[in-house]
């Protein structure tokens, strides 16, 4: 019989992104990022994809709440100190790469940007903290995307090699644990995120998407090529979106459509930067697209490159699951992390619409364990909530607690099955900016962040009743769920 248990040395922690939380968007030399011209609101993505978007900042007709995030900038030391109170092993968290190079092509990089991430890393370490460091996640520099392009630009290699290695060299005797992209795989379904790709610059001709991914992984074996060179104990892996999809019956048509579906948008990235080459189903995956092996710039050279240098895990964010049906265009549709679907009716949604699945997270770590044979790290799940606070700032969260309890029961019994895996880091383990809707309403955080959708507030944190919870839970090593 076994015990159940997590193992020892198990990376219990949260995460964050740079662009959502620091705020203080030109402070100390930095330079516009892509998501400092996204506004916010429900309707920033129809914004985005709007053709006439052109990634000016118009601040007479939208707000902009990147610009401030929860100030993190101004409040790291007190926001480590929380998390260090909670027991994190570990901090997922990115660097911004516009603090760091503020056009992405500068030839020295912003020596303000590199002492406060210096700070920022001295704090976890002063905490017992395990630095988990997403280079690019969501915040290319703005120049990037207006002078070249975006990411279909193979010059964006250079830019990344340069700022890649400014930062492992920097940090690699602090940081050990590193990715390269922020849900890599999400171009599929909207590119201006990590592609810096919209109407106006080439979105629609899917051509620009195969490119610019492959750039990206290009970029990304360097990355770990810069690393290994620095030190080979160094763990550099990928990031990618997953959502375990199902079929909606057993219709061989939908069983052929959620394998395809299943290569499109969970495999593919993974199988180039896992596995050191490109899968046996791109040349018809490109087709379905429109889209002809012939029509990208790519090298032997670069070949030989991602064979050389595939990642060392694979990290991944799962919020939710997916259903497939091809035979009735009448189903009810729901939302979901940047890309939607059809309606479950065995699962309940999230107040976004997000469909909640915790078995569906013990079959993404059986299918990714399955397929690459590596260690596979949970860096994003949580629940996004609007909470209500008493009148003393408290917030009763206990549909989060059940959420993430299920969830963490989930990752439990995968170890049981046998996968290797590394930690958990709950999105967002303090409330800041929704990357899909630019709200602070949407909150998933263990620390309630006094800021409305306006960014107007005391910026006071307070502690949720997740917070002990989530305490108890790392102080356990996850034996107590409560």
């Amino acid at each position: 019989m076994s015990e159940k248990k997590f193992p020892a040395g198990f990376l219990w922690g949260g995460a964050t992104a740079a662009n959502q939380l620091e705020g203080a968007y030109l402070a100390d030399g930095k330079g516009l990022s892509l998501p400092d011209v996204l506004p916010g609101g429900k309707e920033r993505l129809d914004v985005v994809n709007a053709p006439d978007f052109d990634f000016t900042v118009d601040e007479d007709k939208y707000f902009y709440p990147n610009h401030i995030g929860n100030d993190h900038y101004h409040h790291f030391k007190e926001d480590i100190a929380l998390f260090g109170e909670m027991g994190f092993k570990c901090y997922r968290f990115s660097i911004a790469w516009s603090r760091i190079f503020p056009n992405g092509d500068d030839e020295k990089p912003n020596e303000a940007g590199l002492k406060f991430y210096d700070e920022v890393i001295a704090e976890c370490l002063k905490h017992n903290i395990e630095p988990v460091i997403t280079i690019s996640h969501y915040e290319m520099p703005l120049n990037l995307v207006k002078k070249y392009g975006g990411w279909k630009n193979k010059q964006l290699i250079d830019f990344y090699e340069r700022y890649a290695r400014t930062v492992l060299t920097r940090y690699h005797k602090q940081v050990k644990y590193w990715m390269t992209f922020n849900e890599i795989n999400s171009a599929a379904h909207f590119p201006v995120m990590g592609q810096g790709l919209v109407v106006a610059n080439g979105a629609n001709d899917k051509k620009n998407i195969y490119q610019a991914w492959h750039n990206q992984f290009v970029s990304s074996a360097k990355a770990v090529k810069i690393g290994h060179e620095l030190d080979p104990d160094l763990q550099i892996g990928c990031m990618i979106l997953y959502a375990t999809t199902y079929s909606y019956d057993a219709n061989p048509v939908n069983q052929l459509a959620t394998l395809q579906t299943n290569q499109a948008n969970n495999f593919f990235c993974g199988d180039v930067q896992v596995r050191g080459h490109y899968p046996a189903y791109t040349k018809s995956l490109l087709a379905r697209q429109g889209v002809q092996l012939s029509d990208l710039d790519y090298t032997q050279e670069e070949l030989d490159l991602l064979a050389k240098y595939p990642v060392d895990y694979i990290g991944f964010s799962y919020y939710m699951s997916a259903v497939v049906d091809e035979t009735n265009d009448d189903q009810e549709q729901v939302s979901g992390n940047l890309m939607g679907g059809v309606k479950n009716p065995f699962l309940q949604s999230s107040d976004w619409g997000w469909q909640i699945d915790p078995t569906g997270l013990r079959i993404a770590l059986n299918e990714l364990s399955d397929r690459y044979q590596k260690p596979v790290f949970v860096v994003e799940n949580g629940l996004g909530a609007i909470d209500k606070p008493d009148a003393n700032h408290y917030v009763a969260d206990d549909y989060r607690i059940d959420y993430l309890k299920k969830h963490i029961e989930a990752i439990r019994e995968a170890i049981d099955d046998g996968v290797d895996v590394m930690g958990y880091t709950p999105w967002g383990c303090i409330d800041l900016v929704s990357a899909s809707t630019g709200e602070m309403a949407k909150r998933y955080g263990f620390i309630y962040v006094d800021e409305d959708n306006e960014c107007q507030g005391t910026f006071k944190r307070y502690k949720k009743k997740s917070f002990d919870w989530y305490k108890q839970v790392i102080a356990t090593n996850g034996d107590n769920l409560g």
